[in-house]
């Protein structure tokens, strides 16, 4: 949906299953039209579409792709923004660290990213703005410490040439948003801006900043400790592009023991949940999932606070003593309500619906997302932006 400023705001549809198109446009029908219709049922809507590998080149076929554009005008919705971080399936089986197979250094990331374009391109008109969102390159254990393989950042100059000869004919505003997550590639602000500097060293591409840039998850970056005004003042001054904002919350908890006893409710088979461990606001530790964290006997390196990589709704926090980083999400749009004009496409993004622990699923998926809507709506009314 348009809010004020040309701000577009979607809920992201990778919190419903769909590895193929069948799949996803079933879930299109099935819950996003439930959801418009609670939230906006006289407005254009805006999906937040998630394509796999399998959905995309079904979709990417001409007729299924006519009909899918005939299907939006038909239900006044719009697609601005594609997820294209999970390649394949991403609900129902161990996902982990699999959701950064295929990474930037293989060739089938590139071929799938470029593919995203060319979709986006076709329901997109003349001279409007989309973006495609991606992993961080890599993952820090797919690689030695601190070297991130020449071949990320030569697969992501070739995937932006793709891009510009895409968006040419219909003078399209496209880009590409690599998000910062916790034990990536990259993962927190000053990581990120080493990155562009040394993806900047590769090429002397002049309109390389204005196609690939950052897609700036608030619960990843929460979980890094940031502090949101400071993180986003930095990708401004390092003239690096806001392709999108992802609003999302994390956990955080003190390490009691009662505390941990609650965190057991929240481990589970299917996403990975980093931990980041801080003491007095400075990162001490981290972990590469919280089952390992709370396997963890020893007392050393404990700290004082747990950040805990794993996105719950936006409107309800878990129950007390345990607590979420609502915060950053209200940080970042205040943020952006002073800096109006620096990203234009919003995205509400809990994805993990499927594995939250009963108390936190106490309504259908659609309700649930229609209540991050009257939260986020909210928000945006109090800071001027809607």
């Amino acid at each position: 949906m348009k809010l004020l400023h040309d701000l577009n705001l979607a809920y992201c549809t990778n919190v419903h299953r769909g590895s193929s198109w069948e799949e996803t446009f079933e879930s299109l029908k099935n819950y996003v039209l439930k959801v418009r219709d609670l939230v906006c049922p006289k407005e254009r809507f805006a999906i937040g579409l998630r394509l796999g590998a399998d959905a995309a080149k079904s979709l990417s076929d001409p007729v299924n792709l006519l009909s899918f554009q005939k299907w939006l005008d038909k239900k006044n919705c719009y697609i601005f923004t594609i997820n294209g971080f999970p390649y394949g399936n991403f609900h129902g089986t161990r996902v982990k660290e699999q959701v950064y197979r295929p990474d930037w250094t293989d060739p089938d990331r590139l071929s799938y990213t470029v593919l995203l374009f060319e979709i986006l391109e076709k329901l997109l008109h003349n001279g409007e703005e989309g973006s495609v969102s991606t992993l961080p390159g890599s993952f820090k254990e797919f690689h030695q410490p601190e070297e991130i393989p020449s071949s990320v950042y030569e697969n992501l100059l070739k995937c932006a040439q793709e891009i510009e000869r895409i968006k040419k004919p219909k003078n399209l505003d496209l880009h590409l948003g690599l998000e910062p997550e916790p034990l990536g590639s990259f993962e927190t602000t000053p990581e990120t801006v080493s990155f562009f500097e040394k993806l900047n060293d590769f090429s002397n591409y002049s309109n390389l900043k204005n196609i690939i840039g950052v897609n700036y998850d608030c619960c990843h970056l929460a979980v890094e400790f940031e502090s949101a005004h400071a993180g986003l003042d930095l990708l401004k001054d390092s003239d690096i592009r806001l392709s999108k904002l992802h609003l999302s919350s994390a956990l955080r908890a003190k390490p009691t023991e009662q505390n941990k006893m609650l965190l057991r409710s929240f481990v589970e088979n299917v996403y990975l949940h980093q931990v980041v461990v801080g003491q007095e606001g400075k990162i001490i530790n981290r972990y590469k999932d919280l089952d390992i964290a709370l396997d963890n006997k020893t007392e050393r390196n404990m700290g004082d606070e747990w950040r805990v990589h794993f996105h719950v709704p936006l409107h309800a926090s878990p129950n007390e003593p345990l607590k979420d980083t609502r915060k950053q999400v209200e940080d970042t749009i205040d943020w952006l309500a002073k800096n109006p004009n620096s990203c234009r496409h919003l995205e509400m993004e809990t994805y993990t619906w499927e594995v939250l622990p009963p108390e936190l699923q106490s309504e259908s998926v659609v309700n649930q997302i229609a209540k991050e809507y009257e939260w986020t709506l909210q928000l945006f009314k109090e800071k001027g932006l809607y």
